[in-house]
């Protein structure tokens, strides 16, 4: 208020720099002053306390450390050294740690972002800390975390002004930098991988969720034609597209991208957990034992369905109980899907089958068929789906009776009904639907 009364403001910098200010004409001596500091301190009525983000906090912890305590810990530690919190730029520990929820929940509770060192890079600032451990260095390959890491974090020309503390199961160190601290211009963040559904197609069929996974994610993971479907969502984005078949390779690669500590998404149509990535995700995670992998973050982001869009589109026909069926033997052997086709076949599923012919693959759709006939009438509604949500949509009702290889392609979802499934007719649009199984009591 004084400055734009055009009264005399004196200007203090104990912290950082107040080039920023350079455009303020400031008093030599004056009632009312700011003052740029990194200690907690409590202003008068005349004067300005900003706090410059000079503090790099480095800090260690055990396995399973709760969060509270290693927030207390910095919070009482801050409290005696009387410093700032507000001028805590950065969480910064060895990224062993990336995964230690404590060690974010401290971030969150500052406000600031966390930032993860090689052992190798804390290794670098040896000579100067202050307490090195032996010990440390047995268990991570460097000579200290806490002390480290704030070193590392505030720069070569920081100050350690708090040597380690130790707590309970956590330790923590400060360092002062000559000048305001860039959080992005050291180390990395966590990695963080989000395998996303975006629907069958229309960017309407996207959740809200993965709208914002794919904003926050720099690097796009995927099949080409998946990633053209994004449209806008794919701008400014790092794409790393693969052949169609190539699941194993793009998983691993969108796992090595979060692992160096990019946000990745991992683009599948439809729902990623359904005849997609995520499975594999988890698979790859279990059977190659990544250390780097398991510190990643991991979102699975649900979408929309082929199955569900299918039904949405022709009515209603998945209202009562159904199954999945893939018709493909590639990873899963024939007898094996064509015992689970008998048992749907038995129990009266409505069916949807993912996957059901190929160039190579013709003879799947019709013994499928044939099983299913063994338990509903001909004249069962089918319905085939095709290109859902994309340019070229189709959706035909014919019988089970009709159900040819010839009318379907590997882009077609065909959704056999139960022996309950009908159809109706209103106006001009015919619809297909499954009773409820209560059709009795309905009114």
């Amino acid at each position: 208020a004084a400055l734009l009364a055009e009264e005399p403001v004196r200007l203090e910098v104990e912290a950082g720099d107040a080039t920023w200010l350079s455009g303020i004409a400031f008093a030599e001596d004056a009632e009312h002053s700011i003052r740029i500091t990194d200690r907690s301190v409590e202003p008068d009525d005349h004067e300005l306390v900003l706090h410059p983000p000079t503090l790099a906090l480095g800090v260690g912890c055990e396995r399973g450390t709760p969060s509270d305590e290693l927030i207390a810990l910095v919070r009482a530690t801050m409290a005696a050294e009387v410093l700032a919190p507000g001028s805590i730029a950065c969480v910064a520990s060895l990224d062993l740690k990336a995964d230690e929820k404590a060690v974010h929940d401290l971030a969150a509770d500052l406000g600031v972002p966390a930032r993860f060192f090689s052992a190798h890079e804390l290794e670098a600032q040896a000579p100067r800390l202050a307490t090195p451990s032996e010990v440390v260095y047995a268990e991570t390959g460097c000579h200290g975390v806490a002390e480290g890491a704030a070193l590392a974090m505030a720069g070569p020309e920081a100050e350690l002004i708090v040597p380690k503390v130790k707590g309970k199961r956590a330790t923590m160190a400060v360092c002062r930098a000559p000048r305001a601290i860039d959080p992005a211009q050291a180390g990395r963040p966590r990695g963080r991988l989000f395998v996303v559904g975006i629907g069958p197609g229309t960017p309407q069929w996207r959740s809200p969720e993965a709208s914002a996974a794919l904003a926050l994610s720099t690097d796009l993971v995927g099949y080409g034609l998946y990633l053209d479907l994004l449209g806008n969502a794919a701008h400014g984005k790092t794409r790393h597209e693969s052949a169609l078949g190539a699941e194993e390779a793009r998983a691993a690669m969108a796992l090595d991208l979060a692992a160096e500590g990019r946000s990745v998404s991992l683009v599948c149509s439809g729902d990623p957990g359904i005849y997609a990535l995520a499975t594999l995700v988890f698979e790859l995670l279990d059977h190659r034992k990544r250390a780097d992998w398991n510190r990643v973050e991991i979102v699975v982001v649900p979408g929309i369905s082929a199955l569900q869009a299918a039904a949405a589109r022709a009515g209603a026909p998945v209202n009562h109980d159904f199954c999945t069926i893939s018709l493909s033997d590639l990873l899963t052997p024939w007898e094996s899907i064509e015992a689970r086709l008998k048992a749907a076949a038995a129990a009266d599923f409505v069916v949807c089958f993912y996957n059901p012919v190929s160039q190579r693959r013709r003879d799947q759709l019709p013994r499928a068929r044939d099983i299913l006939l063994t338990g509903r009438p001909p004249q069962t509604p089918v319905i085939l789906a095709r290109q859902l949500g994309r340019p070229g949509e189709s959706v035909e009702i014919i019988t089970l009776a009709e159900l040819d290889p010839d009318k379907v392609d590997m882009l077609t979802m065909v959704v056999v009904g139960s022996s309950d499934t009908r159809c109706v007719t209103a106006g001009q649009q015919t619809w297909v639907y499954t009773p409820r199984g209560y059709g009795k009591k309905m009114i």
